[in-house]
């Protein structure tokens, strides 16, 4: 079983399970960022509606994680008869069981001063023998089992990004967003990179009327070393720290790109570097904010 959809399947499934305190949080938040479709404790009865609603929407293929532990224990007889039937539907589904040893988990449960979800008078160590009995069942049926016990927050999503990021994904979302500071920076920008100092086609009365995407402007704004050289050295931080942030565990990452009016500078700027990171680190999603604001910037904008 792997743990990557191929072409032709309707779904790809991974099914989230294991003992509490042993990471299933973390992972499903992994998940998340994966762009997996993710649902907590949905009974599994639901599932294959589930999927249908989920295939029709995101097409072939679609990504669904799905959260099961012992706080459904009444639906987990269905567990195995169901995925059955969404194998048999052309779904590839993943099983993958999170566990950890007692001790760890007893001392996670201390350490957050969370109760056991079954406990009741006994104290956590009871609770968790009787959960292994209760999910014995679904540690049989996994496809794959991952111990916890030693790994951190960051060191578990980072295991399960490697693990199930499809092939060819950098598992980072690149945005490179330009902007008109006159109309404000950009909320969802990481860094900001401010090329006012650039040549400004603005005052150049062949160009004004053009923005960044056209050739003309572009060759004006990098037309000087200092501009070439700019534009060189920021691919070259770019392309430095972003396999750290993957390393990391970062899912997105935002840069700002901006001018006075955001519209010849700093989209030519942009555009010359998703074409750079396309080719050196993988695709970046290029975005101008402020492109349409106004054909006729006023004095000053660029």
């Amino acid at each position: 079983m792997t743990a990557h959809a191929s072409r032709g399947h309707r779904a790809d499934i991974v099914v989230v399970t294991g003992l509490s305190g042993a990471g299933k949080s973390t992972a499903i938040k992994a998940f998340e960022d994966l762009g997996y479709y993710c649902v907590d404790n949905l009974p599994p009865v639901l599932l294959p509606k589930f999927v249908e609603v989920v295939s029709e929407a995101r097409g072939e293929g679609a990504r669904i994680a799905l959260g099961v532990d012992v706080r459904g224990k009444e639906f987990l007889p269905d567990l195995s008869r169901v995925l059955e039937e969404l194998r048999e539907g052309k779904s590839a589904v993943h099983v993958l069981f999170l566990d950890a040893a007692d001790e760890a988990l007893v001392r996670r449960f201390s350490e957050t001063r969370r109760r056991h979800p079954i406990a009741a008078r006994e104290g956590a160590k009871e609770a968790i023998r009787r959960e292994r009995e209760i999910l014995s069942p679904l540690h049989e049926m996994a496809d794959e089992v991952i111990e916890t016990s030693a790994f951190t927050v960051h060191q578990l999503r980072d295991a399960l990004v490697r693990r199930f990021r499809r092939e060819g994904a950098g598992g980072l979302q690149v945005n490179i967003i330009s902007f008109g500071y006159r109309y404000g920076l950009p909320g969802e920008a990481d860094m900001v990179l401010d090329v006012r100092f650039l040549p400004n086609p603005n005052f150049v009365p062949a160009l004004k009327r053009h923005t960044g995407l056209d050739r003309g402007v572009r060759e004006y704004v990098l037309r000087t070393r200092p501009a070439r050289m700019f534009l060189r050295r920021a691919a070259e931080l770019l392309l430095f720290l972003l396999p750290l942030y993957r390393k990391e565990g970062k899912a997105y990452f935002t840069l700002g790109v901006g001018c006075t009016g955001g519209r010849h500078r700093s989209v030519a700027i942009a555009e010359a570097l998703g074409e750079t990171l396309g080719k050196r680190d993988g695709a970046a999603v290029v975005l101008h904010r402020d492109l349409s604001r106004s054909s006729l910037p006023k004095r000053g904008a660029g």
